[in-house]
């Protein structure tokens, strides 16, 4: 089941530039940044609340941020849900006929993680997110907090 907003995800160029709103002017405190290779991104979570903010900065022009820096430019990418089983919540987006981006599960900053593509729900990129347990070593690419 989906129990909240985990995190919305935002493209920016630059992370350390978009400290300067994100932390410096708004007090979000940074707690994971990591350099995700698979996605070609380097990320931070920003802590607001029960919810965070995942700022994307692309590694290549190539990748799909930077595709989609290049077309729209900095803002908002995607909504993100947290839930318990991110394989059932996927299966069952399957089931009712979703259109995937993910087939399966993945690691992702925020845990195992899927995304449904935007042609089936109304536009929006949507992600399902099932947290690390506490103790987990997390992204091998985890860098010290900024």
């Amino acid at each position: 089941m989906l129990s909240r907003i985990h995190h919305i995800g935002v493209v920016v160029r630059d992370l350390e530039q978009a400290y300067g709103f994100w932390r410096n002017t708004l007090g979000l405190p940074v707690h994971k940044v990591a350099t995700v290779k698979d996605q070609d991104v380097r990320a931070a979570l920003l802590t607001v609340g029960e919810s965070e903010i995942e700022l994307l900065q692309p590694l290549s022009d190539q990748s799909g941020i930077g595709k989609f820096l290049a077309k729209r430019g900095e803002g908002l990418h995607h909504l993100c849900f947290a839930t318990d089983d991110v394989g059932a919540e996927l299966e069952g987006a399957r089931d009712k006929g979703t259109r995937l981006i993910d087939k399966q599960p993945r690691p992702g900053l925020a845990g195992m993680i899927c995304f449904l593509h935007p042609a089936s729900t109304r536009g929006v990129l949507v992600e399902y997110a099932e947290p690390y347990p506490p103790g987990h070593p997390g992204l091998p690419g985890e860098e010290p907090l900024p």
